[in-house]
């Protein structure tokens, strides 16, 4: 059930007011059944948490891990029940690598138990990975890894980062030449 729009008669359509003003009959809605609009193409995401060692380290003063983690927690538990509608992947990057697989596209965690497992990865591999800042790599990657031609099947591709990186000291954004 919900509002069926463009009816001839029923209650007045908030959205449709200048349209009546200027002769249009179908701007009132009624409740009823609504039909499912087409299917949609599963949108596809990449969320890339900064798991270096920075994040550890300062963790005790301000609790960026603990925000970073509690981002990927909600990222988790917000598109449970929408594997249909989102296809997501988590990926972490440190001073180690710029791409530390934590979530596979199409395999998302089932349960708590198995979003935990991911959680404690992100704390041990920030607790132990060697000093250094792959955020530029590792946004690049993400952004090549998603827009291939193989992912064609998927309606839009989003790229998120997670970062305490000063990016101003890069002098660019992306080297697309964008000051900071």
């Amino acid at each position: 059930k919900g509002w069926v729009k463009r009816q001839s008669h029923g209650e007045i359509d908030d959205a449709k007011l200048i349209d009546g003003v200027t002769g249009d009959r179908y701007i009132y809605k009624r409740r009823g059944t609504v039909e499912e609009g087409p299917i949609q193409k599963p949108k596809r995401l990449r969320f890339v948490m900064d798991c270096s060692g920075s994040m550890y380290r300062f963790n005790g003063y301000d609790e960026r891990l603990l925000r970073c983690m509690e981002a990927a927690l909600l990222g988790m538990e917000s598109f449970e029940g929408f594997e249909n509608r989102f296809d997501y992947s988590i990926v972490g990057h440190s001073g180690d690598s710029n791409c530390i697989q934590l979530v596979d596209f199409g395999r998302p965690p089932k349960n708590e138990k198995e979003r935990m497992q991911i959680l404690q990865k992100m704390i041990a591999h920030s607790q132990y990975c060697q000093s250094g800042d792959n955020t530029l790599e590792a946004m690049g990657k993400a952004i090549i890894d998603i827009s291939s031609s193989h992912y064609e099947d998927e309606d839009d591709h989003i790229v998120v980062g997670v970062s305490d990186a000063n990016l101003a000291r890069y002098g660019k954004f992306f080297g697309c030449g964008y000051d900071l």
